[in-house]
């Protein structure tokens, strides 16, 4: 992910905002019914995976099957790009593990390209396709294109009016002008009263889109790190004393997607230690991934 990258990592403040006043009224209103936690990354198809957490001869389009064994959920970007045929879900859901959960990301062509106007057909045929799915359907997200602005908040306003209440949903804001204070709170008790839920991104160049805001008991995170800097792990681990926070104030759902920037080659290092530092934190027991043992060469000389 390139939003909000910086050349420069060390002169960013990635102290955790304080949490919006709507977050706990939310979390105190929760009905706190067992936490259900999804950790996952944003692809599956990574050769540099191979042999680490993919056996090595494993070929491409056994990648998702491995996948699958080693986290429960997936941010699924390959559908802002286009709307899946019956055949695709089909293999998805038969590669899916139980519990496994796909998060799949708006078509462009509905909330870039259209701005949410104009766009039920595509809508339409996008969210009956999901269902195909079925108990492996988890939150899908609708990432707002960066000139969509409070200005277009009425096509947000019937967007999500005739949005179907049986899908889970998560919107993603980059505009700036959404994160005006007046403006936010409005969007988020908007958003609450529709059971839709918000989008919180941690990047390192766009502190303002981490608005610490939850308008419903779940948090659906995209942390984006930059290729193993050290700010990597200490922005992971105040991630997880807030998200402690959260859990015992009634959190009901956490989604949590990593990605390590660049091509996310260190993306399960990451993940595991995201995972290693809940557990620790917040008294929770997730599987880490497991790798497979590194192949020492020796010489016969």
């Amino acid at each position: 992910m390139d939003f909000g990258k910086v050349p420069d990592p060390s002169k960013v403040d990635f102290t955790l905002p304080p949490d919006h006043p709507l977050t706990v009224r939310v979390l105190a209103e929760s009905r706190n019914g067992p936490l259900r936690v999804y950790v996952g990354l944003p692809i599956w198809a990574n050769d540099v995976w191979l042999g680490k957490i993919y056996p090595p001869t494993a070929r491409n389009r056994d990648f998702l099957h491995h996948y699958t064994r080693q986290f429960n959920t997936i941010e699924l970007n390959t559908t802002h790009y286009r709307i899946p045929d019956p055949a695709t879900l089909r293999h998805w859901k038969a590669e899916a593990t139980p519990g496994f959960r796909y998060c799949p990301k708006f078509p462009q062509n509905i909330s870039h390209d259209k701005a949410l106007r104009d766009a039920e057909p595509e809508t339409r045929e996008f969210t009956d396709r999901l269902l195909a799915l079925g108990e492996h359907l988890g939150m899908s997200f609708l990432q707002l294109g960066p000139m969509f602005s409070p200005r277009q908040a009425i096509d947000l306003k019937n967007f999500l009016e005739n949005f179907p209440e049986k899908l889970p949903l998560a919107v993603e804001f980059r505009h700036r002008d959404w994160f005006r204070p007046d403006t936010w709170t409005r969007t988020v008790n908007f958003l609450r009263e529709r059971g839709v839920a918000t989008v919180l991104t941690d990047v390192s160049g766009r502190r303002d889109v981490l608005h610490q805001s939850l308008s419903i008991p779940t948090a659906f995170i995209r942390f984006v790190g930059n290729e193993g800097h050290p700010t990597d792990r200490t922005r992971a681990d105040a991630w997880a004393h807030r998200l402690k926070t959260w859990i015992d104030g009634g959190l009901e759902t956490l989604y949590l997607f990593i990605h390590s920037g660049g091509q996310n080659d260190t993306a399960p290092e990451l993940a595991q230690y995201w995972i290693q530092q809940l557990n620790a934190v917040c008294g929770l027991s997730l599987p880490e991934p497991k790798f497979l043992p590194k192949v020492v060469q020796t010489s016969l000389f």
